[in-house]
Parts: structure tokens; sequence; C-alpha cells
């Protein structure tokens, strides 16, 4: 990790949503974040993996199925 961690009121203007949406996901194990003591920090570049991961739809990349023996 080279980049510093980010808060929650970074995270949230990053996905443009409110910052209890962020605290929230990440409490619940919904969202990638650290904790440091009682507090929470996030990894921006784990953060914008997890994006990813949310695409639906016709965006979504796709994943064949492995082969059934």
């Amino acid at each position: 990790m080279t980049e510093r961690l980010l808060t929650a009121g970074e995270i949230a203007e990053l996905l443009a949503v409110p910052e209890s949406w962020v605290e929230r996901e990440a409490r619940e194990g919904r969202l990638p974040s650290v904790k440091l003591g009682h507090y929470r920090r996030y990894d921006r570049a784990a953060v914008l993996e997890w994006l990813e991961g949310q695409r639906v739809g016709q965006w979504r990349k796709h994943q064949p199925k492995a082969p059934s023996a």
C-alpha cells in the first residue's frame, strides 16, 4: 500500500453517496475497510476494485462457468 488511507467522508465523495452509507456498508462488511482501533479507513485501490465487482447488466464482464465433469 503506497497511498494514504482515506476517511469515510473521502470515500463518500468518491462514490457520490452519503458518508453514513459508507460507514454502514463497511461496518456490515460489504465495503472493504481497515479497522484501526475505533477508526475505519479505506484503501482507495481496494474500494475501486470492489466497485468494479458491483457492476450489473451488460457492463459486467462475462465469467464463463467451469465445465462440469
